[in-house]
């Protein structure tokens, strides 16, 4: 088994992309713009304040890029609170699994606190070990710093380490950190590279399969892409 596991957020144990997709369109729309689910696809993985940034070049907005990411974090955190969390499918009984082996998990993240501070409140299970958030770091994914950062929190070994990812970015972050590294496609498709397995969700990794990516093999289920 892992050292620990390492979870990205928005994609990979909430169905959140999304909430910020819907975010990104009423913030644009209050300023007389349109926002297509292409532009919005763009965002997923990225750092709020380079989303920020991109928003406001296409559209563009009268706002500064703090003032946008103020805008969105609000957006998000309200309908958390209001509608409850969209955990991805597989998620809690997955999170039960490693709980049950004694494997310590992390939120690792590019949002902010105000909206991972809600989904780790309300985390099955006993939740998470430790929330690294996007706000904790000075180099944003997809550097590694927040997976290191993670490791260090929960003093194992980040090579040790099993990180489950969505995104382009997070994956290499994740791969940059030099843990062991599983992508599961959700808003974008997880493209095959040295070192990344791939599974169609967190339902298929049981103790067998995260045995034999932790000794060194590549798994992937999810086939050419």
């Amino acid at each position: 088994m892992p050292a620990a596991v390492l979870f990205d957020q928005d994609g990979t144990v909430v169905d959140t992309e999304p909430l910020w997709m819907a975010a990104e369109s009423g913030v644009v729309g209050r300023h007389g713009g349109t926002w297509t689910t292409e532009r919005g696809l763009q965002m997923v993985g990225k750092p709020l304040l380079e989303s920020a940034a991109i928003m406001i070049e296409q559209v563009p907005l009268p706002m500064t890029p703090g003032q946008v990411v103020a805008e969105l974090l609000d957006h998000v955190r309200t309908a958390l609170r209001e509608d409850g969390v969209p955990w991805m499918p597989a998620f809690p009984d997955y999170l039960l699994q490693l709980r049950e082996a004694g494997v310590p998990v992390a939120l690792v993240t590019s949002s902010y606190r105000a909206v991972v501070e809600v989904v780790a409140e309300l985390a099955p299970h006993g939740g998470f070990d430790t929330v690294v958030a996007g706000d904790d770091v000075t180099a944003p994914k997809p550097a590694p710093e927040a997976y290191l950062r993670a490791a260090h929190r929960l003093g194992v070994d980040i090579r040790d380490c099993l990180v489950i990812e969505d995104s382009p970015s997070g994956i290499e972050a994740g791969l940059a950190s030099g843990a062991r590294v599983v992508g599961i496609p959700c808003m974008l498709p997880v493209v095959p590279r040295e070192g990344l397995s791939r599974v169609g969700s967190l339902s298929e990794l049981d103790a067998a399969t995260m045995g034999r990516i932790m000794a060194g093999e590549v798994v992937d289920t999810v086939g050419p892409r």
